[in-house]
């Protein structure tokens, strides 16, 4: 049991044994964090819908950028709290390295240098009056100096949020300071828009835009293979495909599926066609609880019309014109619900005047409900 929860891992945040579909991304950012400072890869905005996996790529990123002696800030979300947050992870993570070049002692304790006690502790003066951005600038140049970078990874970004607005504008001024430092930044693509078009933070549009694509059929079933034969499942080649199409390119639905399979086999089992429909229905059912309700749950009523006035359309693909004349609405008015659920990471453009779900079984989760 305990070795099918390392390979499949269905739980928001939780990470698989090997992620699928990301290593561009992964390539990318690493290849950053090994040039100079300054280096536009190393300050990126991941763009995904909802269980598009950005949390487990975060994570991931965390794990390698360690490896190259980073000090990480694990991934903090969005709020009132963060900027504290990350200045208590900074300390932490970099504790072992600050350690190594512990401060002369005198008799009353500790030599205070840039508003340091010991090691990357602050002095109670510089803790209890000076900014975010001085705390970080003081811990970046200390860092750098013994040859350490900083990541600081964002989750769950926010529009027009303060925290993020002091965050950037400090991260700005670190890099132009030439000082070893990198950020990601992941969101629902609306929050991510809205951030990029904040005019305090400019500085952001020469950061790297990586949008997390859904996962491509090959590179799902390729993971299934390898997966069910570590499991010591025989699987035939049409049913892993038939499980791998049903993902809808979902990372999530990628796990779900993957684990409800390898729950309904022993190893050394032949996987049956009833087994893998069986694993499908129960996925199906846990993704529509846990992303297609909970993402409804957060939209207002003229929203979920909009989206119901959609599921007609049994092709997937919306003419914009056809949804306001269900909704019996001006084609103008429906336009504003487009762009709150493209926002949303809820629906997409498909070609010009027409939309189509971004969420997976949403059209199938709707039409039940209706």
């Amino acid at each position: 049991m305990y070795k099918r929860q390392t390979i499949f891992s269905p739980s928001f945040g939780n990470r698989p044994s090997y992620l699928v579909g990301r290593g561009s991304v992964i390539s990318t950012f690493i290849s950053g964090l090994e040039q100079e400072p300054g280096n536009r890869d190393r300050a990126m905005l991941m763009l995904g819908q909802r269980g598009s996996g950005k949390t487990v790529l975060l994570w991931e990123l965390a794990d390698r950028a360690r490896k190259l002696g980073f000090v990480v800030a694990t991934p903090t979300v969005a709020s009132e709290d963060m900027l504290e947050r990350i200045v208590e992870k900074i300390q932490e993570a970099g504790e072992p390295y600050a350690n190594k070049h512990r401060l002369p002692k005198l008799a009353g304790g500790s030599l205070s240098v840039f508003g340091f006690s010991a090691g990357l502790e602050f002095t109670r003066d510089v803790q209890e009056t000076k900014s975010f951005q001085f705390k970080l600038t003081q811990l970046a140049r200390k860092l750098t100096e013994q040859g350490h970078g900083i990541l600081i990874l964002i989750d769950e970004l926010q529009a027009n949020s303060p925290e993020i607005r002091q965050l950037v504008t400090a991260y700005q001024e670190l890099v132009g300071e030439g000082l070893n430092v990198a950020l990601v930044m992941a969101g629902l693509p609306g929050a991510v828009s809205a951030t990029l078009n904040d005019r305090v933070l400019t500085f952001l549009n020469r950061a790297r835009k990586v949008t997390l694509e859904p996962l491509s059929v090959g590179d799902v079933d390729a993971y299934y293979q390898r997966a069910f034969e570590e499991l010591d499942l025989d699987i035939p080649g049409n049913l892993r495909l038939d499980a791998a199409r049903a993902t809808q390119g979902s990372p999530y639905m990628l796990q779900l599926i993957g684990y409800n399979i390898a729950n309904r086999c022993q190893a050394g089992e032949h996987v049956t066609p009833e087994q893998v429909d069986g694993a499908i229905e129960a996925s199906k059912a846990d993704f529509e609880n846990d992303v297609c309700e909970t993402t409804l749950a957060a939209l207002s009523d003229q929203d979920v019309a909009f989206l119901a006035a959609m599921t007609d359309d049994e092709d997937g693909v919306s003419r914009i014109s056809d949804v306001a004349e269900r909704m019996s609405v001006t084609p103008d008015y429906a336009q504003k619900y487009r762009r709150r659920l493209i926002d949303a990471g809820v629906i997409e453009q498909a070609r010009r005047g027409y939309v189509r779900f971004a969420v997976p079984y949403m059209a199938d989760y709707l039409r039940s409900q209706l």
